[in-house]
């Protein structure tokens, strides 16, 4: 009897082990599961570069033995840039799929779509792709974390400069009017301060369903501005670019969004209309010879060579998705053992000063649980009829 009471102690702590043993493999194996929307259909179907470039990613991360021993689940589903079909999206992520949290979903209206939602089921919405200010406000809003420079951190940079470098200037501004328009605008007055009211001698707006801005912009000629800002973006980049030159008006300073600089909308304005166009960046351009042997920009096109041999290296969006995914990874690792939603929002706000491989030397992320902007430094830029020429400092939105 004593050898059997033994014999069924021994087992009872071998199951036991084995047991937890069973668990500690199954928590190790525990899959993160991440959900995004982009639009892969539709008349934003060219983002969807974005979430292949992201895929691909993970994929290298999974096999280099995911985060802290656990595979990453990516499902980026297909909204169509349409805010009905993001909602269902979503929905079906959180709902369905379980996923641990949303990242670098694309657009303002489709994320905004799905704001309250997210926030209200305490799902982390990290890393929106979208300018609008409105994605950092954790008091409000502490699920909800963006992941590009602030249209409005933009245009203050914009007018620091003019500040700095033409204090006398007549400024014209044409803005499209809708919520991107006035961000820009927002921040490029509050930089500009008591002074905008004097320097800002005409404005004039434009309805994304307009047909052209020709009037627009005799307007804003005939006001004798000497600095021009275009809050532009798509077919208006190239009106206003080719419709400037055309009326023969050669403004000393002119300024248009980053999301207005891709070279797809210079080209049909005449890339030499465009020499002397002033925009701003915080990424290095992979294309550029000048970053042919930076270490980040060599680093990614091994990646590319490896897991994406197929993909237009021209098309900037791989490596913005790639970019974004680094930071994802980052913020991933920070959490160690502990994955909860509420650990994995305290990380993406306790970053400091973070590299990235392909953030622009000098150029870092940060954040804290009172400042949700990861990216607000830029540095200006000049196209010079061919490729876009960094110049000046490194400029913040402060």
């Amino acid at each position: 009897m004593g050898i059997m009471r033994v014999s069924r102690a021994v087992l009872t702590i071998a199951f036991a082990l084995l047991g937890s043993a069973a668990a500690v493999g199954d928590d190790a194996k525990e899959e993160i599961r991440i959900g995004q929307t982009l639009p892969y259909s539709g008349p934003a179907s060219g983002f969807g570069i974005i979430g292949r470039a992201q895929e691909a990613y993970f994929e290298k991360i999974n096999a280099e033995g995911g985060i802290n021993g656990r595979k990453i689940k990516f499902i980026s589903l297909d909204d169509a840039y349409s805010p009905p079909k993001t909602v269902e999206q979503t929905r079906k992520l959180v709902e369905q799929e379980e996923v641990l949290l949303m990242f670098g979903s694309l657009g303002t209206a489709t994320n905004n779509a799905v704001h309250r939602y997210l926030n209200g089921k305490k799902v982390p919405q990290l890393f929106v792709l979208s300018g609008a200010t409105k994605w950092a406000d954790p008091k409000n809003f502490r699920w909800t974390m963006p992941g590009m420079a602030a249209y409005q951190s933009e245009g203050v940079v914009y007018a620091k400069h003019i500040l700095r470098t033409k204090p006398d200037a007549k400024i014209a501004i044409l803005s499209q009017n809708d919520d991107f328009g006035r961000d820009y605008v927002a921040g490029f007055k509050r930089a500009l301060g008591d002074k905008a009211a004097s320097m800002i001698v005409s404005e004039a707006s434009y309805e994304t369903s307009a047909p052209t801005i020709s009037s627009q912009l005799a307007t804003l000629k005939a006001s004798g501005a000497n600095v021009m800002f275009g809050v532009v973006l798509g077919k208006f980049t190239s009106q206003m670019i080719k419709g400037v030159a055309e009326i023969n008006w050669k403004p000393d300073l002119f300024f248009v969004p980053t999301s207005a600089s891709s070279i797809s909308f210079l080209e049909p304005a005449g890339l030499d209309n465009a020499v002397g166009l002033i925009s701003s960046s915080n990424v290095k351009d992979t294309l550029d010879a000048q970053w042919a042997n930076d270490p980040g920009v060599k680093e990614y096109f091994a990646f590319m060579k490896q897991y994406l041999p197929n993909a237009d290296l021209t098309n900037s969006n791989y490596a913005a998705g790639y970019h974004y995914a680094n930071l994802m990874v980052k913020v991933l690792m920070a959490c160690k053992d502990d994955l909860g939603r509420e650990n994995i929002m305290k990380q993406a706000a306790s970053l400091r000063e973070l590299p990235l491989p392909l953030l622009l030397p000098g150029i870092t992320v940060s954040t804290d649980a009172d400042d949700y902007l990861p990216f607000q430094q830029l540095r200006l830029r000049r196209f010079d009829g061919k490729s876009w020429i960094g110049f000046d400092d490194i400029l913040d939105d402060g």
